[in-house]
């Protein structure tokens, strides 16, 4: 029986020898000191030896046991030692190769510096589906029902509502505004909520205008609110954004939801204000319409406006972004170009 544990021993060792991966290994560590293996079965013939023997083959077996598996744990040492994917050899003393990374599209990273501007002032988020109703894109903000705005020309309505009207007739949202109407009727007032977002229009695009652009929408509903506050907002937040004082003017404006209406401008940051292609030569660009809130917009979202007033204000992202980076094609943010958009990591 010392013979065939010896005989063991030197096959298990010679195999361990030859095991070129962790698998091989483990196969004979199985083979020989597994429940089925080769060592097991021949402990079994024990109970035929005499106590004498059994003690000195008992001991024999556990020593044997104890160098196989020394002999496998160092093997499969060595095995990960010399396992690498690098063919050549590596000097550990370079630097690294950092990481490719990606960044935020310049428009995403207005959108969250003016998110962090309005939050800091008590605003709310707010955010609704690309899809929107006639009623709630028109009706609610006292379109009147033969306004331009409501053709085809103007709004992308969806096939297979065309002879629907009022909620059942659907479109791809042409601004923001509808939101407040939906946003009060379930929050009521006051309020204090911004809701950013891509809208759609039927449009023909160059520098300055695309078919699908992104609006950024403020909207402030309270007692007795002071226009004089609105207008201090609009500094702020432009200060907020581009780290200075911005110049801003202001001129009355038409919009079916306000009244009074105002269209703000600034002084073109491309050009610095002596005129360009993108201001038009003027040196001014309009960036924001507003106004205060109509009193049937109001009503429509149940709130009283011979109680309730506010201030609304729509910021065009896509030109505030141009004003940023004096960017003077608005068409190059949505080129997909990785060229122009490697600019703003």
């Amino acid at each position: 029986m010392t013979q065939k544990l010896h005989a063991i021993e030197q096959k298990a060792l010679e195999a361990i020898e030859r095991a070129q991966t962790g698998a091989e290994v483990y196969q004979v560590r199985q083979q020989v000191l597994g429940k089925k293996g080769s060592l097991n079965l021949i402990l079994k013939e024990l109970s035929s030896l005499s106590p004498e023997e059994k003690r000195s083959i008992g001991s024999l077996a556990n020593q044997l046991k104890g160098r196989i598996t020394l002999a496998c744990d160092q093997r499969e040492q060595d095995i990960l030692n010399n396992a690498s994917f690098i063919k050549d050899s590596l000097d550990v003393t370079l630097p690294g190769i950092a990481p490719k990374t990606g960044g935020l599209h310049p428009i995403t990273q207005m959108c969250y510096d003016l998110n962090d501007a309005f939050r800091s002032l008590g605003f709310e988020i707010f955010a609704e589906d690309d899809i929107t109703s006639e009623k709630y894109g028109f009706d609610n903000l006292n379109f009147p029902p033969e306004h331009p705005a409501r053709e085809s020309m103007d709004t992308f309505w969806l096939k297979g509502y065309e002879n629907a009207r009022g909620a059942e007739r659907l479109c791809l949202r042409p601004h923001l505004t509808g939101a407040s109407v939906r946003y009060l009727k379930k929050h009521g007032a006051p309020a204090r909520f911004i809701y950013p977002g891509r809208v759609y229009r039927n449009e023909n695009t160059d520098a300055r205008h695309e078919r699908a652009f992104f609006q950024y929408e403020a909207l402030i509903v309270e007692k007795d609110f002071a226009f004089s506050s609105g207008i201090l907002l609009m500094r702020t937040i432009l200060e907020k954004v581009f780290g200075k004082q911005v110049d801003i003017r202001m001129r009355s404006g038409f919009f079916p939801f306000v009244e009074p209406g105002f269209e703000i401008d600034m002084k073109c940051q491309v050009c610095g204000g002596e005129g360009c292609r993108v201001c038009k030569n003027v040196g001014w660009i309009e960036v924001m319409p507003g106004g205060t809130p109509h009193p049937n917009v109001l009503i429509q979202a149940g709130l009283d406006p011979e109680v309730w007033s506010g201030f609304y204000i729509n910021i065009g992202l896509d030109r505030m972004v141009m004003m940023r980076y004096g960017i003077d094609d608005v068409r190059l943010f949505h080129s997909g170009d990785l060229r122009f958009l490697k600019q703003f990591k």
